[in-house]
């Protein structure tokens, strides 16, 4: 199977053997605190033959215990205050991979309570850091078929964790195969026929513009970064639309942009020196995106609406690629000066925010996102974190603080930017033959506020520049740029996280 199964175990006896579970995994601070007398003498006992039980995961001979295996899996410096709920997470995942290697294939797994604010959701934390260590890339199990050994893993006393798990799980599955897949498989067709199997008798609207009259009528600055891939069938546009709407009255709508650029060859600004490998991984937002409304479609929360238009596009090189300097105007018709072909994400994400903003005005107390691995600058900034920038609307009503709260809660840290008004300089074109400039033609990480001032960019070219505080209809609208959080591990290679759709899934249903 493709997603490995989470179920709630209430019974305390299912750590014993014959119960069903062939191994017994204890994410724990201390092992003489487990809440169970059997494991913890036996782990103490364990500690005094060997000094590595309780300070790194350790597999102990248990008879009489699940499968006869006990898994001691320490969480380290939780006491710490810079500590953060990922220390269990990184404990689970070394449990978990042992517990593989130990052969087992239905591990039951044991994380007693913390009396720390911080460590409130460490059983989910957990769960999910087994779904992504797990995971198996999409070129692998249709080549191989699905190498996963287990069958299940049982989450003791979880209080009902399992539901929310697993349709967190298997939102993150569709994001991490979308995002993590080769440009040839997940080609922009490919990643919109892959949403619409994955969307099959959800109860989800999906629709996908792929008509190029169409495209380039309604999406120009996206038509025109995927201008030189319209000669090739395979690899031409995509924009595909997903409406969740929730039972009962709508108390709030949320509308998202996604980005995703299938392959950034960086166009005819083309990246050099080896930069373009790993740049499959550029649809990461539309990724994420995609993967928060197939967990919405799971769980079903009620009085809210949500809307994603996901922009699914290769930046080609060829005779008809764009280039610098040309002006082309967006979708709210905002005319825009090429700065370099390679910051080509702000652009498709104008065109598709463009949309989203004229449904917005006419919705219930809406929210408006950009998601997308956009800029080096916030991997210079903040490393491996996801970063927000906030327009004053949304900084008003607290948005970014409250996705960042969530996020920490759930091992999705989330670092905030703010807004300047040097931002908006930026994007002044100094010729003034156009309204704005995209970008300067250097690299995002080596400019000054390189990744705020991209999102200056998308409020004047999608119009939102319009909906301040100040106007008749203010718009809240956060932009999120995980360049940096969207993979872990192997700078081109790495595993996708799916990040940060646990962070958004909270926000978007906190109470």
């Amino acid at each position: 199977m493709v997603q490995v199964n989470f179920i709630d175990v209430k019974d305390d006896d299912a750590i014993f053997e014959g119960s069903g579970w062939d191994a017994l995994v204890v994410v724990t601070t201390d092992i003489s605190q487990t809440g169970f007398d059997e494991v913890s003498l036996l782990a103490e006992h364990g500690a005094k033959v060997d000094k590595r039980v309780g300070q790194s995961p350790t597999l102990l001979f248990a008879p009489g215990l699940a499968g006869g295996r006990l898994i001691i899996s320490p969480v380290k410096n939780s006491d710490d205050d810079v500590e953060d709920v990922r220390i269990f997470a990184d404990a689970a995942r070394a449990g978990i991979r042992l517990a593989k290697d130990a052969g087992a294939t239905r591990p039951l797994m044991l994380v007693p309570k913390s009396v720390d604010p911080r460590y409130q959701s460490a059983t989910e934390v957990a769960a999910l850091a087994c779904g992504q260590e797990l995971w198996q890339a999409l070129e692998l199990r249709e080549a191989k078929g699905d190498l996963g050994e287990f069958e299940a893993i049982g989450l003791l006393n979880s209080s009902e964790a399992s539901e929310s798990v697993n349709a967190i799980e298997a939102g993150r599955i569709l994001a991490r195969d979308l995002c993590g897949t080769e440009p040839e498989r997940m080609s922009a067709p490919a990643f919109a026929d892959y949403c619409i199997d994955a969307y099959r008798d959800s109860g989800l609207k999906v629709s996908v513009v792929e008509d190029r009259d169409v495209l380039e009528r309604d999406y120009p600055l996206l038509s025109a970064v995927g201008r030189s891939s319209f000669a090739v069938s395979r690899h031409q546009p995509r924009v595909v639309k997903v409406e969740y709407v929730g039972e009962g009255e709508i108390e709030r709508s949320f509308f998202f942009a996604g980005k995703g650029v299938v392959y950034d060859t960086g166009g005819a600004d083309i990246k050099v020196a080896g930069g373009m490998a790993g740049m499959s991984r550029d649809k990461g937002g539309a990724a994420a995106v995609a993967g928060l409304m197939k967990t919405l479609s799971l769980l079903k929360p009620k009085g809210i609406r949500v809307v994603a238009e996901l922009g699914l596009v290769r930046n080609s090189i060829g005779s008809e690629a764009f280039v610098t300097d040309e002006i082309i105007t967006s979708h709210a018709g905002v005319r825009v000066r090429i700065g370099n072909t390679d910051a080509e994400g702000r652009l498709v994400l104008a065109d598709l925010l463009s949309h989203l903003r004229i449904q917005a005005e006419k919705a219930v107390k809406p929210e408006l996102y950009s998601v997308a691995t956009l800029t080096g600058h916030v991997v210079r900034c903040y490393g491996g974190y996801t970063a927000t920038v906030e327009n004053a609307v949304a900084k008003q009503d607290g948005i970014a603080m409250s996705i960042a709260s969530e996020a920490q809660a759930w091992g999705e840290p989330v670092e905030q930017s703010q807004l300047r008004r040097e931002d908006f300089g930026k994007i002044i074109d100094p010729s003034g033959a156009a309204d704005i400039l995209s970008s300067n033609n250097a690299p995002s990480s080596v400019t000054a506020r390189g990744h705020q001032y991209p999102a200056a960019f998308l409020l004047r070219a999608s119009g939102l520049s319009a909906n301040g505080c100040m106007s008749k209809m203010p718009l809240a609208y956060t932009h999120i740029d995980i360049a940096g959080s969207a993979t872990e591990g192997h700078p081109l290679y790495g595993k996708p996280t799916a990040a940060p759709l646990v962070g958004l899934y909270k926000h978007i249903t906190r109470a």
